[in-house]
């Protein structure tokens, strides 16, 4: 049943009901009705004290105020009767025919003239609905080009082809070859996909659509099918040209084996009308179809077949060179203090992504400017750091003396131990300003961004994640709530270890778990084991915290005083870096290595 068909059968149930409503409101609304002979008795009685005359039709109320209603053949000779009862008389026009028709019909009359009101709204909007949201951008409003797309050096360089390919087709279908279909632009969010688009037709110097894969679907049945097929047409007829439809997985997703109603139904036509479309193309149609999503892992396999999306594009976190790319190009418009080395700024932060880059340059500005600087210093980018990653600084946050203790021999911990623990990351600095949900932060930062970890770097990150609730119970003898991040990250590593990695001697080299989640991750995570197991792997995982607490333990001990020192530091300072951290911390050999 169409909508058009549902639509009139609702507004006739409606006419319907509001008709027969209609008629039960006048109908009760008449006085009780009276035989004509009682009304000339009443008369003769001087019972009737006045009467509303329309016509044949005699309305009125008696001497005990109580209405009635009758019908008269003669009304020349009743007004008569009436005169000489000094009745009070009114008088009003009767009612036509038409009158009458047009009374009774009157609510039929409205629905149906707000039904084709409506239908005709309905069209109007349906047919705008269908329209396609897309816009083109002009070939000299394309801007963008590779020069501000930085930190995705592989993926520029696979693009350059398509590049090439709107370029100069013949050069590369002279030999047979078609042109690609479709490249995919996968990754995390932040990392550029939008950006990279949009640089590859600045390139090309072709018109650009774009659109959300959410605009194609709408409240009306069929508008996104609709709104595919506008879409290619229009791609068609401006080609060479480039198609871009970002977020594609709020469209593209995987269908479901039975036809869903509702929503459901209308993103399955809509991904088949775009299944057709991309077939569609002409070997000779020079229209490239860029899509981007992070989580190609949701997408409908038809969706990513070759013939369709023929490539598909890793674009993922940038490495140290990268990211001080992508600091030059953000940075250009920044004024920046002589001693502010973009390098540096890359090597501590890794695992940022552009997005996440070009919000740090920006909040280092914000914060300069605030502070009425000439120029952003390394300070300032620090600061903006710092509150990227745990929030802003909780000034007005009121810290008792027992708590400030607390957090600055947890600290503490964390540092001791990771400062002795070989093959670990960098001391970068040690707070206990609160920021955020956190009362404190030891950070540290890589010298290389890592790619694989060790079995010796995993167990090590263990002792340090447990060393702030080990300084506790070694000092205070008792915990607090302010290991419950600490603890978390502590069971994730080595859970991991255990189930996906395969470092656990008794377990052996084996996944117990399945994990295909994409970029976003979430809880899909597949168990392969039995209950059997799963006791083990639970008995595993609690062996390897408990051992890796025992040696920070252990650590700490022996290491006592360096621990009241640098518990004093911080409560001195609240925040210091590796100059102090080593004038504490005097050893320069790591622990076990002595």
């Amino acid at each position: 049943m169409t909508a058009y068909y549902r639509n009139f059968l609702i507004i006739l149930v409606l006419t319907i009901v509001g008709v027969v409503i209609y008629n039960v409101v006048n109908l009760e609304q008449k006085p009780p009705a009276m035989s004509y002979s009682s009304f000339l008795s009443g008369i003769k009685n001087k019972e009737i004290k006045s009467v509303l005359i329309k016509g044949g039709e005699i309305t009125g109320s008696d001497i005990y105020n109580r209405p009635f209603a009758t019908f008269s053949p003669d009304v020349a000779t009743v007004i008569a009767r009436l005169e000489e009862q000094a009745v009070e008389i009114t008088t009003a026009p009767g009612k036509s025919a038409s009158g009458g028709f047009t009374s009774s019909s009157l609510p039929l009359l409205i629905i149906m003239g707000a039904w084709i009101v409506m239908m005709f709204f309905q069209k109007k909007s349906g047919s705008d609905f269908a329209k396609n949201k897309s816009f083109s951008i002009p070939t000299k409003a394309l801007s963008i080009t590779f020069k501000d797309v930085a930190g995705v050096p592989e993926a520029k360089e696979e693009l350059e082809e398509i590049i090439s390919f709107l370029r100069d087709s013949k050069k590369f279908t002279r030999l047979g070859g078609r042109l690609p279909k479709g490249v995919l632009l996968q990754g995390p969010p932040g990392t550029g996909k939008t950006l990279l688009a949009k640089a590859i037709a600045g390139e090309a110097g072709v018109p650009f659509f774009s659109i959300s894969g959410s605009d194609f679907v709408e409240m009306y049945v069929g508008v996104g099918a609709s709104r595919v097929r506008d879409l290619f047409k229009q791609a068609k007829k401006n080609a060479p040209c480039i198609i871009f439809i970002d977020e594609i997985d709020a469209v593209g997703g995987h269908r479901a084996a039975k036809s869903a109603a509702g929503g459901q139904d209308e993103r399955q036509q809509t991904l088949n009308a775009l299944l057709v479309e991309m077939d569609g193309f002409k070997t000779g149609d020079t229209v490239v179809i860029v899509a981007a999503t992070n989580r190609p892992d949701a997408l409908d396999p038809a969706l990513l077949r070759p013939g369709r999306f023929d490539r598909q594009v890793n674009i993922l976190p940038p490495d140290i060179n990268g990211r001080q790319e992508i600091l030059e190009v953000y940075g250009r418009n920044i004024v920046m203090a002589d001693k502010v080395h973009l390098r540096d700024i890359a090597a501590a932060t890794p695992g940022f992504t552009g997005a996440d880059l070009a919000n740090l340059m920006n909040e280092s500005a914000l914060l300069a400017a605030r502070k009425n600087k000439d120029a952003v210093d390394l300070d300032d980018i620090e600061d903006a750091k710092d509150k990227i990653m745990m929030g802003s600084e909780r000034k007005g946050l009121v810290i008792s003396m027992d708590e400030r203790r607390t957090t600055a021999y947890h600290e503490a911990g964390h540092a001791i131990l990771a400062r002795l623990l070989p093959n670990t990351d960098p001391l970068h600095k040690i707070t206990i300003i609160p920021r955020g949900r956190a009362m404190g932060m030891t950070q540290q930062v890589p010298l290389d961004d890592r790619h694989s970890y060790s079995k010796e770097y995993l167990t090590n990150r263990i002792k340090i994640m447990l060393g702030g609730r080990t300084a506790e119970e070694i000092i205070f003898n008792q915990f607090t709530t302010g290991a419950s991040n600490d603890l978390q990250s502590a069971t994730a590593i080595a859970t991991r270890m255990i189930c996906q990695w395969g470092m656990s001697d008794h377990l052996g080299p084996r996944a117990y778990t399945g994990d295909d989640q994409g970029f976003l991750g979430g809880a899909t995570e597949k168990l392969l084991y039995s209950e059997e197991t799963a006791m083990a792997i639970d008995h595993e995982i609690n062996s390897l915290i408990e051992e890796c607490y025992q040696e920070a333990m252990i650590i700490l001990e022996g290491r006592i005083d360096y621990l009241h020192k640098l518990a004093a530091l911080l409560l001195e300072k609240e925040t210091i870096g590796p100059p102090e951290i080593d004038s504490v911390i005097t050893s320069n050999q790591p622990y076990g290595e002595e």
